[in-house]
């Protein structure tokens, strides 16, 4: 009767009362590792060339989560692993707002930032996984508007209200340090509450399942997996179109939030942490959906091969935004259309791209195929984000901006030459 009673409800249990807070929670450290932290640190004195170097190695775990996806897949449960590493993530946060206030601040809380970024891509893989085994495949489909919603949802909570309330506290208690650390704490407890949340609420699909997934063969074999994705038609085309498509995009990503907080003298905008999160996190970030949504529905309307160069430029175009803003040093009122159109170009020409690694992920292993493609992209925003602190520090922002620009053309080229549906035989969607 007992054991009854515990199965029911993985049955029962609603995914409306797990999904959004599963990928709500999934934004939250990543968002705060890759992109809040270049700000805490730039109002912490830190100069451009270190935060862009380092803070770019952060991500270095989400281009290779796919080499210790099996571990999550083959030990424990993924409910397991996702409340583990969310109470994990939690500490991590709290840790890295505890070093905020020591002298040696800046390589103490990157560490910490370091270890939660591996303990976050690991909750990333479990996640996923998770979604797959708890929900039919009707309801995957269903719910994959509603997990990209509250991630985005996620990332206008980090970048947008968490940066705003920064800037308040900042203000407020005119004191950099104690305000991010407040900030970060709160962050952490808020993990803790999902933590809580999804220790009572999430169930357990995978009871009648661990037992024959440890199972000999049910084990992927890797090698082939890997082999078989380097073995596709004009690979070495559809690779340097997956690392050089945002190659521009991803040098600009680190350095705009500096380059918004920097003062005029030094060739930024001298904007407040509360203007950028309010001009970049939450103006931005809701434009930068809208341009996701749009793009969506254009591909399924036109076809991927009619709409990847029109959306390839809707991408990379508005970069020049910034080489204006860079040399006219333009009002804040002008500063929002700007970011904000850029940002919807980014997230209507990210859409070409994400549908392009899924055509490209196809097969036996399409999951590990499409897990393979994602960490190969993650690389491309990594190389760029390092060296772009250093490109600014020795032309400065406006020239800078001209070689963001100059950089997508590479990206652009590499359409003329990788393989489009229709080209192997395949009937686009």
């Amino acid at each position: 009767m007992t054991m009854k009673t515990q199965a029911q409800p993985t049955k029962i249990t609603s995914p409306w009362s797990y999904i959004p807070t599963l990928y709500f929670a999934s934004a939250i450290p990543y968002v705060i590792i890759n992109q809040v932290s270049t700000i805490f640190y730039k109002r912490m004195g830190v100069d451009n060339q270190q935060i862009a170097f380092w803070t770019s190695l952060l991500s270095l775990p989400w281009v290779i989560k796919m080499f210790w996806g099996p571990l999550v897949d083959l030990n424990s449960t993924k409910r397991s692993w996702i409340v583990s590493t969310q109470f994990a993530m939690g500490c991590c946060l709290a840790w890295a707002a505890f070093y905020l206030n020591v002298p040696n601040f800046f390589f103490l809380s990157l560490a910490i930032l370091g270890i939660g970024a591996f303990i976050s891509a690991t909750y990333d893989i479990a996640a996923d996984g998770f979604y797959l085994l708890a929900l039919n495949h009707e309801q995957q489909a269903f719910f994959v508007g509603i997990r990209n919603l509250f991630y985005r949802l996620g990332m206008i909570f980090c970048f947008g209200f968490l940066v705003v309330f920064a800037g308040r506290l900042e203000k407020s208690l005119n004191n950099i340090p104690l305000s991010w650390t407040i900030t970060l704490s709160l962050t952490a407890l808020i993990l803790g509450l999902l933590f809580i949340y999804h220790r009572i609420k999430l169930p357990s699909p995978e009871l009648q399942r661990l037992r024959r997934s440890k199972l000999p063969e049910d084990k992927i074999p890797w090698k082939e997996v890997f082999t078989s994705y380097f073995r596709q038609e004009k690979i070495g085309f559809i690779l340097a179109f997956i690392l050089l498509y945002r190659f521009g995009e991803a040098m600009m990503l680190k350095l705009a939030s500096l380059f918004f907080l920097d003062k005029v003298d030094i060739g930024g905008l001298g904007l407040t942490t509360e203007d950028v999160g309010l001009v970049y996190g939450t103006f931005g970030v809701i434009s930068l959906i809208a341009g996701g949504i749009l793009g969506g529905l254009v591909i399924v309307k036109y076809g991927l091969k009619k709409c990847l160069f029109p959306m390839a430029l809707a991408l990379n175009v508005p970069d020049l935004f910034y080489v204006y803003m860079a040399y006219v040093k333009p009002s804040l009122n002008l500063v929002y259309p700007m970011v904000s159109l850029e940002q919807f170009g980014y997230g209507f020409g990210f859409t070409a791209f994400s549908v392009y690694l899924m055509y490209v992920s196809q097969g036996q292993y399409k999951t590990s195929h499409y897990a393979i493609s994602t960490g190969i992209m993650a690389l491309g925003v990594m190389i760029p984000g390092a060296l772009s602190g250093f490109i600014q520090k020795a032309v400065g922002y406006p020239m800078f901006f001209v070689i963001v620009c100059l950089a997508t053309i590479p990206g652009m080229i590499s359409l003329l030459f990788i393989p489009l549906p229709g080209e192997r035989g395949e009937v686009e969607a």
